[in-house]
């Protein structure tokens, strides 16, 4: 189910009348008069609103003798709400481009010739400074404590502040005195 079609079902389940007719269907299949007599409603109502269902494909409608009948579109029903966050946003390349644009004034801001001016105090920009940062280690090799200290000096002056903070975002990992870059 795309995102358009998720907000369509959203906004049609989002009335009382509706939820009426769903509960009475997963009952049992009805006709728009039997539906009308249980609700209380109007039959150009329950049409109305059967229609607005079927768009969703929230029911079904099929011919018996003289009757229109309609179902509950079970399938539908069975996705989870889960399921639907999960599902790829329209805007997904949107938010991807927007997210580089600040990652780079982030960057921007904070390195003035490959050196880092100061350490952000907002945790979101540190976590973009160190990720820029820990691209000076390579994977799969280890470091002693002075060689993370030499690369992280030639980044900033306070490295120990730099090589615990890129600990604890779990950038580095480190056992005993050696130091290794972390498996993305």
């Amino acid at each position: 189910m795309t995102e358009a079609q998720s907000l369509a079902l959203f906004k049609c389940l989002a009335d009382k009348s509706r939820l009426q007719i769903l509960k009475s269907l997963a009952m049992e299949d009805m006709y728009v008069e039997r539906l009308a007599e249980r609700l209380n409603l109007t039959a150009p109502t329950i049409s109305f609103h059967l229609r607005k269902l079927a768009e969703v494909d929230a029911v079904r409608s099929y011919k018996t003798q003289y009757y229109t009948m309609y179902s509950l579109n079970e399938g539908i029903f069975r996705t989870t709400i889960l399921d639907l966050i999960r599902e790829k946003s329209d805007e997904a390349d949107l938010q991807a481009q927007r997210d580089e644009a600040y990652r780079q004034k982030v960057l921007t801001a904070f390195f003035e010739y490959g050196k880092l001016k100061s350490i952000p105090a907002q945790k979101k920009k540190e976590r973009i400074i160190l990720e820029e940062i820990v691209k000076a280690f390579d994977y799969g090799r280890t470091y002693t404590e002075r060689e993370v200290n030499i690369i992280l000096a030639d980044f900033h002056d306070d490295f120990c502040t730099l090589r615990r903070d890129m600990i604890g975002e779990k950038l580095l990992a480190r056992e005993m005195q050696t130091y290794w870059r972390v498996e993305e």
